[in-house]
């Protein structure tokens, strides 16, 4: 069974894939390019998934599954491919994800990440959070800073992860990675220990809890620099959803300390390319006093346009200033930017040639090829 399972897994490395979805009485599918596609033509029923998954990791974690009715591992596949798993029981049975995870850690310059991303490895204490939906880089993008800081550095970091995806050798820096369920039993109490471990730098991987936000923020607010992750969209929703999961007699509370702390927001979102491939556009949020000044004012409605109008001066940008980078360099279609805008009705103006950011096509042989539109001489 296992050799069933590592035939799958290998055949979805060769594809360029992401993801493998097995489930109960269902063909095996894998995500490609953000897309998912069936491997083979015969399904799986829930005996052979379930044997296949018992041979790989043991009866103590099938029994594990079988309480708690989901569960979180890590699989290895010799001694160059990694992936995070996890198992679960749905309407028709057992169902099993794997994930690629790199084990090399991506450099970021291979990235395509704004640079004014990089400066949040040189910060010394505060927050950055990196946020998006599940698969769209936050993993990565962490890795790639945390690695910039273990080449350049000479500081202490802990990661504390659910699980451990990828793996830092120390270089200058000294690093200790904790996984939640095998090293530590959950974020809070991980987080809370650091605290008394003379860490520098702290990487949470997920901030799930509002035990482990206000944890997070009084670690970056007592000098230490603090990463973590949110599922949110987009930099106001990281903040709303930050301050919204606190009751309301504490929120004003813990506004002031965010407003205090937080560094930057990087939200990202992978979108498909001309070519074929994914590309992440970037929401980068900098913390400036303007900033500052929105989150403790509650003016979050405001935050938006001053990320768009600090490209220039800060660095900053909103998702669709990065899409619109990307349309001009000829990375996505008109069509792409428009779909994944965040306000399509004002990208469809700037597409069609309306407003500051307007672009038009220059009508030299690829419709989906623009360039600014230039001022007309006087």
């Amino acid at each position: 069974m296992k050799e069933k399972l590592d035939l799958l897994l290998k055949t979805m490395l060769k594809h360029d894939g992401s993801d493998l979805h097995l489930k109960a009485d269902a063909v095996p599918r894998v995500r490609v390019h953000g897309k998912l596609k069936s491997l083979g033509r015969n399904p799986l029923n829930a005996r052979t998934i379930e044997a296949m998954l018992a041979e790989v990791f043991g009866e103590e974690k099938m029994r594990k599954l079988h309480n708690d009715r989901s569960l979180d591992m890590t699989y290895t596949l010799g001694s160059e491919s990694r992936f995070r798993v996890n198992v679960f029981y749905q309407l028709t049975g057992i169902s099993a994800v794997f994930r690629v995870i790199p084990v090399e850690i991506p450099d970021f310059d291979t990235l395509r990440l704004p640079e004014v991303i990089r400066k949040f490895s040189q910060l010394q204490r505060g927050l950055i959070l990196v946020t998006g939906v599940t698969g769209s880089g936050k993993s990565t993008t962490l890795a790639s800073l945390i690695d910039i800081i273990n080449r350049s550095e000479q500081k202490h970091i802990i990661t504390i992860e659910d699980p451990i995806e990828f793996v830092h050798q120390d270089k200058q820096c000294l690093i200790n990675q904790r996984s939640v369920g095998q090293d530590t039993h959950s974020f809070t109490d991980a987080l809370r220990a650091a605290l008394r471990e003379d860490p520098d730098i702290i990487l949470v991987g997920e901030m799930r809890d509002l035990e482990t936000i206000d944890i997070a923020l009084h670690a970056a607010n007592t000098g230490h620099l603090v990463f973590s992750t949110l599922h949110t969209l987009d930099a106001k929703e990281t903040i709303d959803r930050v301050i919204g999961m606190f009751e309301k007699e504490e929120q004003n509370r813990i506004r002031l300390s965010l407003a205090s702390v937080l560094e930057g927001v990087i939200s990202q979102r992978l979108i498909p390319t001309k070519r074929g491939g994914r590309v992440p556009a970037v929401e980068v949020l900098v913390k400036t006093a303007r900033i500052e000044q929105l989150i403790r004012e509650n003016r979050d409605y405001e935050i938006p346009d001053a990320i768009y109008e600090g490209k220039e001066i800060y660095g900053m940008q909103t998702f669709d200033q990065s899409l619109l980078d990307l349309l001009k360099e000829g990375v996505i279609s008109a069509q792409t930017a428009l779909d994944y805008a965040s306000n399509p009705a004002d990208m469809k103006l700037k597409l069609e040639g309306v407003g500051e950011d307007a672009i038009v096509d220059n009508k030299q042989g690829d419709s989906d090829y623009f360039m600014l539109k230039e001022e007309p001489k006087e």
